[in-house]
């Protein structure tokens, strides 16, 4: 017996090259209309995720997994690992010298910074206006992940910002501040055109920017 049956939508789905090879392997087992494909998050390798993929039994599913039989080949996904893969593709490399199975996720370790357009009723200076959209926007954001935010100077037209907590030596940082902080930042406070992390992320007691600031 299935002990979890998901939604029509799918979180992973799987394009049709790739699922001919997976279908064949799952033929080769005795049991395998019994079986399903497990799609769960190994870790974090570079600044993705590291993936691990294998057959289970249908009936050994946890009732929060999110299981999949709407496909010619049922998905088994980890209840802890859902909305990390959700909208996640398994398709065949396409890297020629290292064939197989991959995953294209459109999702990040990095944690999602996301606002629906510039944030309401900032004022102040702009030095003010980013201490306001770190506060508002980006550090509720990364505190899930153990990090936060700090503004440590704003010059000209670049903010400068320490990363701690979680976000302190993670090789993920310069994801997060390209792709989360400072776009963030650019687009509430248009004065603001770079944003420079100064967090000394060897574990120093001093960020590098301070060292070298006249």
């Amino acid at each position: 017996m299935v002990p979890h049956m998901d939604s029509p939508d799918p979180v992973v789905t799987i394009d049709e090259k790739a699922l001919d090879m997976l279908r064949n392997v799952r033929e080769r087992e005795p049991d395998a209309a019994e079986l399903g494909l497990v799609v769960a998050i190994a870790g974090v390798e570079g600044t993705g995720f590291a993936y691990e993929m294998a057959l289970m039994r249908l009936d050994d599913a946890a009732p929060d997994d999110h299981v999949d039989l709407n496909g010619e080949l049922p998905i088994i996904v980890p209840a802890e690992d859902i909305e990390n893969l959700r909208g996640a593709v398994v398709a065949l490399s396409r890297n020629l010298l290292e064939p197989g199975i991959t995953i294209e996720n459109p999702n990040s370790p990095s944690p999602r910074i996301t606002t629906d357009g510039p944030l309401a009723e900032l004022s102040g200076s702009v030095a003010e206006r980013v201490v306001l959209v770190v506060n508002q926007a980006i550090n509720p954001a990364i505190a899930a992940h153990g990090g936060y935010v700090e503004v440590v100077a704003v010059e000209e037209a670049t903010a400068y910002v320490r990363l701690g907590g979680g976000c302190q030596g993670c090789g993920l940082a310069p994801v997060t501040l390209s792709q989360g902080i400072e776009s963030t930042i650019v687009q509430n406070v248009p004065e603001i055109t770079k944003v420079v992390d100064v967090t000394d992320h060897a574990g120093g007691t001093n960020p590098y920017y301070e060292q070298s600031k006249k």
